[in-house]
């Protein structure tokens, strides 16, 4: 047991200085841009190049070679069928629905703090706006999901039985999103995205059919969620109306969904998560 908690601890602080590095590079590229030439959005090209040699470097590459092997194995980047990675995306697709009906209900029950890092927050200029939301797009699911999916639960699962390494990395998932605040039920619904795209890589033994669902969840909610939240009425003050209950049906419904095209892709992959 002792073995098990310590793997757990330092592959999730693996995990978590990959993700909190990656995400400095990003800053600094944004910060250098807006301070240099902020009429072109050069740190999105920049940001393509790092992620590439990042994504090479995690899948063994370059020094040193006696850990190429273990780098590779742990990316997780492993080849899978085309109806898996079609089973993938529509689970994904009705996952993120769900999960997008349960953030608004979080927000109109609990007063929360919106996220402050959303690009509209520190830059005007439409153009930049764009490149911010694609680059962070890009790096956060290739980044967490190597780091987490790849990296740490990868670990997890031959130490633990899959379920509990879902829940463990679900968890170091949930606090590599603190920066958007520290509030129970922002970081409970980021442990069921974690839970969702953990049982997503378990299922096909590989993050990339996960990396595009995770991309697709990451636009929708810079353009659809996240800039609403602050506007969000909270139901105690004034009720609850049809949008929210709306919501609510959101939430059940596709989280059904998820669970039966879920299903679906352990008979095409299958693969235990008992």
């Amino acid at each position: 047991m002792a073995r098990k908690i310590a793997l757990f601890i330092g592959y999730g602080l693996l995990a978590s200085f990959i993700i909190a590095a990656a995400g400095a590079v990003w800053a600094g590229l944004i910060a250098s841009n807006l301070k240099t030439t902020p009429s072109v959005p050069w740190c999105l090209p920049t940001l393509l190049l790092f992620l590439y040699l990042l994504w090479e470097y995690l899948g063994g590459k370059g020094w040193p070679q006696s850990t190429a092997i273990r780098r590779r194995h742990l990316r997780r980047a492993n080849p899978v069928s085309a109806e898996a990675f079609a089973w993938t995306a529509v689970a994904g697709g009705f996952a993120i629905t769900g999960l997008a009906g349960l953030w608004i209900i979080t927000f109109q029950l609990f007063r929360m703090p919106p996220n402050r890092l959303l690009p509209a927050n520190f830059v005007s200029s439409p153009l930049f706006t764009g490149a911010i939301i694609a680059g962070a797009s890009l790096l956060a699911p290739i980044t967490e999901e190597t780091a987490v999916r790849g990296y740490l639960q990868t670990v997890l699962e031959k130490e633990y039985t899959p379920a509990v390494a879902i829940v463990l990395s679900s968890l170091v998932f949930a606090t590599a999103h603190i920066s958007q605040g520290v509030a129970w039920p922002k970081l409970l619904v980021y442990s069921l995205v974690g839970v969702t795209f953990g049982t997503m890589a378990r299922l096909n033994d590989s993050i990339l059919p996960v990396i595009p669902v995770h991309i697709a969840g990451d636009v929708t909610f810079f353009l659809l969620v996240w800039p609403h939240d602050a506007m969000r009425r909270v139901v105690r003050e004034g009720g609850a109306d049809a949008w929210f209950w709306m919501h609510v049906t959101q939430a059940v419904v596709f989280t059904f969904l998820t669970v039966l095209a879920l299903r679906r892709l352990s008979r095409v992959q299958p693969r235990s998560l008992g």
